[in-house]
């Protein structure tokens, strides 16, 4: 059966999911948000593996398995055991090193195996589907390699085990490490063993300099350097541009049909990202998501922003559709390709844009910082905030059949104006500076007014409205409002009556779309526990972390949600959001260094 007990492998150009047997069941080509050659993940019946659409060392007589990455680091050893107390040992990585002056990330799988214990018997299965499931690729042959190609794709298994074992998925007797590396159809210049080690050791040395470099905190260092490496995987260097998630259509609760393609960067999740990425001084990967929101800021001659945006920046693939040639996790489907959240209205980008961007403008390690042409751009963006903070919009939980003046849209429209102020004044431009004030004062103003319900003593999820939503619990972190201020205690005692399950928050408690959540939005959570902290409930906001830390898989990742009586995992994974949640709580609730010795 289908799980999110899986670790992610990556190298920022593209990523593989694999489950605790080594197979690989999600690989998308040539890029994120390519076809998923490998879709296994998605393409099952309750309880019954899939037939293609996974690539496979198994062991015969098989009895468990071990599963760990290697220290501080995106390389992935499994250890599969049969009954017989034989064993082989499966090393999985992309790979990833500095070499003529930039990063070598190519397009490809490495996995490496050998004999551990005895004498065991394997088999080798690589059945990629090409065009979402649809359509069997044709396989040809070399000397060491197998082509699976049709009219559009090529890809190229390259190995040193025999071809006839693997073509036909014949078992046979490990004797010896063999190498197999799935790539771009091409031929290599060294020997396959040779090009194997040598991609290991110099991936190791990169993955090891990059944890090195972290600004970590004194407690909870492991489960920091899983989500630091985490975000670092679900970036796409290329362009900048950071993914909600590594996969398509994993349902947030079962059988719901909220099945949505998270492959997309969304601008909300810019401002936590860059403010988790500044914490760790991962400067890097926070510089090319600065150049990502540069870009948008430039190719929106209005201001106007949609709510995401591809990883190219380009607009072709958003359209929303279902793929019929694959049956959805644990056969739940649809299985969904494209977000038709686009089209929607979300006012709370101009917000997420601008406060990611004032790094720029801020932060002296930044090799390009922000200048007048970027903060006049920012102005545009500026002037929509100023139009549109008292609209109605679908709000960042994007609803699909309403609009209401959601209350965090209009916050994230002041915060635009408040750092536009900032920057401002940054720049020495005093006149801008004091018209953005004004335009963020007059707007605090409405919004403490309008957005407040003196019935249930907290703020609520919309003007004059009578529900709550998570997103409340952010005011102070967004610097709206202290967290000492009496309204906002209102807000988190509301928060915990109204929201809070068991150790769990959802996201809201009113019905959507779809009826009544069923699961609870990990980061939702995370954000409570930040409440928690900023309010001076440091020992209950320590202890539900230390919850959520076990909430993880075996490997250290989060999904989007939470099933709050069994905490199993739901939703799509490993979650950008979850992990940025977790490594802000762990950065804030850590004792010092200074406190430690």
């Amino acid at each position: 059966m289908s799980s999110l007990d899986l670790a992610l492998i990556g190298n920022c150009a593209i990523a593989a999911l694999v489950d605790r047997r080594a197979q690989i069941v999600w690989a998308c080509f040539p890029r994120f948000d390519g076809d998923p050659i490998f879709n296994a993940l998605v393409n099952s019946d309750n309880g019954e593996e899939p037939g293609n659409g996974l690539f496979a060392i198994d062991i015969e007589d098989f009895d468990r398995s071990e599963q760990r990455y290697r220290r501080n680091s995106a390389i992935l050893e499994t250890v599969l055991y049969d009954r017989h107390g034989q064993a082989i040992e499966i090393v999985d990585f992309c790979p990833r090193f500095f070499q003529f002056d930039r990063y070598h990330r190519p397009v490809s799988i490495f996995r490496m195996v050998r004999p551990l214990v005895g004498s065991p018997t394997i088999r080798i299965r690589c059945r990629p589907t090409f065009d979402y499931g649809e359509t069997m690729p044709t396989i040809t042959r070399g000397s060491n390699h197998l082509r699976y190609v049709d009219d559009v794709e090529q890809i190229r298994l390259t190995t040193d085990a025999p071809i006839s074992y693997i073509r036909g998925e014949t078992w046979f007797i490990l004797d010896r490490p063999m190498h197999l590396i799935l790539g771009a159809d091409e031929s290599l210049t060294a020997s396959i063993r040779e090009t194997a080690q040598r991609f290991l050791n110099q991936t190791t040395t990169y993955w090891l300099e990059f944890s090195r470099a972290l600004a970590l905190p004194y407690e909870w260092q492991d489960a920091v350097i899983r989500g630091a490496i985490t975000l670092k995987l679900s970036a796409y260097e290329e362009t900048g541009a950071i993914l909600a998630a590594i996969t398509t259509s994993v349902p947030e609760a079962p059988n719901t049909e909220r099945n949505w393609d998270y492959r997309f960067c969304w601008l909300r999740d810019s401002f936590f990202v860059v403010h988790a990425l500044n914490r760790l001084g991962t400067t890097k990967t926070m510089e090319d998501y600065l150049r990502y929101i540069t870009n948008i800021v430039a190719g929106s001659p209005d201001g106007f922003l949609e709510p995401l945006f591809s990883l190219t920046l380009r607009n072709d693939n958003y359209e929303e559709k279902t793929c019929e040639g694959l049956k959805g996790y644990r056969g739940m489907g649809p299985v969904r390709v494209g977000n038709g959240a686009r089209g929607q209205i979300q006012n709370d980008g101009y917000g997420s844009v601008i406060l990611s961007a004032a790094q720029m403008f801020f932060d002296n390690r930044l090799e390009h910082p922000g200048d007048l042409h970027l903060f006049e751009r920012l102005e545009m963006l500026g002037e929509q905030a100023v139009r549109r903070w008292n609209t109605p919009d679908a709000g960042l939980w994007e609803l699909r059949t309403r609009e209401r003046v959601h209350t965090f849209s209009a916050v994230m429209c002041w915060a635009a104006c408040d750092r536009l102020a900032k920057i401002a004044g940054r720049l020495g431009r005093t006149d801008n500076a004091k018209r953005w004030r004004a335009e963020a004062d007059a707007m605090h103003d409405e919004i403490t007014k309008r957005a407040y319900n003196h019935d249930i003593g907290s703020f609520v999820e919309s003007f004059e409205g009578e529900h709550l939503d998570a997103s409340l619990l952010l005011l102070p972190e967004l610097g709206f409002m202290p967290a000492n201020d009496p309204r906002f205690l209102g807000t988190v005692a509301a928060s915990e009556k109204y929201l809070k399950r068991g150790d769990y928050l959802y996201r809201y408690h009113a019905a959507d779309d779809f009826g009544e959540p069923e699961t609870a939005f990990t980061i939702c959570t995370f954000w409570y526990i930040g409440a928690l902290a900023s309010v001076g409930r440091h020992d209950e906001a320590r202890t539900l972390f230390e919850h959520m830390l076990e909430r993880r898989n075996h490997v250290g990742l989060l999904s989007e949600d939470l099933d709050v009586h069994t905490g199993e995992m739901w939703g799509n994974f490993p979650q950008t959001y979850s992990m940025v949640g977790m490594i802000n709580a762990a950065m804030r609730l850590s004792k010092s260094w200074e406190e430690a010795f």
